[in-house]
């Protein structure tokens, strides 16, 4: 991100604008890790706690907005053949990505625009199938809020709970090491409540 000035120019200089700002692309096709966002503006306290979170919400709602109606306006097709362009391969997506937020979509259903958002890989596709299946846009900007607003949550609280642990230079490194352990564990916990719905889902066909 170093070779774009301006985006440099906003981590450098984050308030509640350039959070909204820059998660608003994070959550665009166009890909942006939240993991420089969220984190840093927490541990300097430019902008409080509260704010960082409801900001960096904020923006993550606008930027899955555009892909529900940018998909919806364009359709599939032109959306897999966008994918596989060279701007689509810039953005980093594939055919296969989108295949893969869709298959997640189509087997999770509406839910899948709230867990979505605590995939790693599906996180910021997940509206685009929302909006290639014309999901009602009421459940879909509410799943968004509570999954995105979650996951910010927690980046937020890494980095505020780092500020007196670590120094501004090994904040970045310290966050990646801190989220990967974040994404195993939210994998475990989607196991656990997958295998939850399977057991309940037995245990009322066998009453049945």
């Amino acid at each position: 991100m170093q070779s774009i000035p301006f985006i440099q120019w906003c981590i450098e200089n984050l308030n509640e604008w350039t959070i909204i700002l820059l998660m608003t692309i994070e959550s665009s096709f166009i890909p942006f890790p939240s993991e420089i966002v969220v984190p840093p503006a927490a541990y300097f306290g430019e902008v409080s706690l509260v704010m960082v979170i409801i900001c960096a919400t904020i923006g993550a709602d606008l930027g899955a907005i555009i892909n529900y109606f940018l998909a919806q306006w364009i359709g599939r097709p032109i959306v897999y053949k966008f994918a596989d362009s060279r701007i689509g391969h810039l953005c980093l997506l594939s055919s296969e990505k989108i295949a893969k937020a869709e298959a997640f979509f189509n087997k999770h259903g509406v839910i899948s625009t709230l867990i979505g958002r605590l995939v790693p890989g599906v996180r910021q596709l997940i509206s685009i199938p929302a909006g290639l299946a014309r999901m009602n846009f009421g459940k879909f900007i509410f799943y968004t809020t509570i999954g995105a607003g979650t996951w910010n949550m927690v980046l937020a609280l890494i980095g505020y709970g780092l500020r007196s642990v670590v120094s501004p230079e090994q904040l970045n490194a310290t966050v990646e090491e801190f989220s990967h352990y974040i994404k195993i564990g939210i994998w475990a916990v989607l196991g656990l409540i997958a295998l939850f719905f399977v057991v309940r889902f037995f245990t009322h066909k066998k009453k049945a």
